[in-house]
């Protein structure tokens, strides 16, 4: 017997309903704010580089203009996300959302390579810095843009669940940190060290690269079917905990922002169908309790040997 029930359709399993589109509005407000955002301080640190000669400054205005590109492939992946179970596809486009994440490690990647590239190049001797106050006041304007944007997008991406959200978070605040390294290498320049510029632009680079890799990894897990142990021991124990259950084996995996959990159970044979029925409800209501974030339960019921 197979009981299914989630936080979409399964209220009789007393589970509790999930505003869907309450959360996308919620995503969409958030990466329309970035791109906005984002894109207001990259302009401007990008016309204070070009009046400096900063080249950390340079990168981390093209860093901050590039990510108003992700904030648009971030939006796609929630547009197409919204489209229904069908038959070609039974488990919805939710995966669409991972998907567009891939897009934003993508950018990031590509970002630490022209950070990399541009440090190097002038810490060859290729280009000086002037007007060092301005710079400093264009990486301020980039700390303070983007700390802004990071922490609403984390905000927002751990209430609805969504690990590109996420991503996209830590990638706002790497250019924080982006430029933080663009600030200090401009006072260094002001202190008398040349090299001051392009090293910070180095710093940036290897920031670039660790937030890389935390967001490509992340994504890589999700999309590999990946979730924590304690998810699937919490919910073998809530359904081991339900009396009449014998045994249990429970499977999940995330796909975009829902956590899927699929529990197969043993029961007592002589049960009859209405009694099996009835606590497979309650195997559901307990891994619900257990794991409040997932929003897809599947219950089997197996007779014990």
């Amino acid at each position: 017997m197979h009981l299914v029930a989630g936080r979409k359709a399964g209220e009789s399993a007393g589970l509790v309903g999930v505003d869907d589109a309450g959360e996308r509005r919620a995503a969409n407000r958030a990466v329309g704010f970035s791109a906005v955002g984002l894109a207001v301080t990259g302009l401007a640190e990008l016309v204070i580089a070009r009046v400096t000669g900063s080249v950390g400054l340079l990168g981390d205005a093209f860093h901050n203009l590039s990510d108003v590109s992700t904030s648009l492939v971030v939006f796609l992946g929630f547009r197409i996300s919204r489209r229904t179970a069908s038959e070609r596809y039974p488990y919805g486009l939710d995966r669409a959302e991972d998907l567009a994440g891939l897009g934003v490690a993508a950018v990031i990647w590509a970002s630490a390579v022209f950070a990399g590239i541009e440090s190097v190049r002038k810490l060859l001797g290729h280009g000086s810095t002037s007007h060092l106050g301005i710079g400093i006041v264009g990486a301020t304007i980039g700390i303070l843009g983007n700390q802004i944007v990071a922490r609403y997008k984390l905000t927002v991406g751990r209430r609805i669940q969504s690990a590109t959200l996420i991503g996209d978070a830590k990638h706002s605040w790497l250019d924080a940190l982006s430029s933080a390294g663009a600030l200090a290498g401009l006072v260094a320049v002001a202190a008398g060290a040349r090299w001051g510029d392009p090293v910070a632009g180095l710093a940036v680079t290897l920031f670039i690269c660790h937030v890389g890799w935390e967001v490509t990894t992340d994504l890589g897990h999700h999309l590999l079917d990946g979730v924590e142990p304690a998810i699937i021991t919490n919910a073998e124990a809530a359904a081991a905990s339900v009396a009449g259950v014998t045994h249990t084996h429970a499977r999940a995996r995330w796909t975009g922002r829902t956590l899927r959990v699929e529990i197969e159970g043993w029961a007592d044979p002589d049960l009859t169908i209405a009694a099996t029925d009835d606590i497979g409800r309650h195997v559901i209501d307990a891994v619900a309790h257990a794991l409040p974030e997932a929003r897809a339960i599947t219950w089997s019921a197996r007779a014990a040997g």
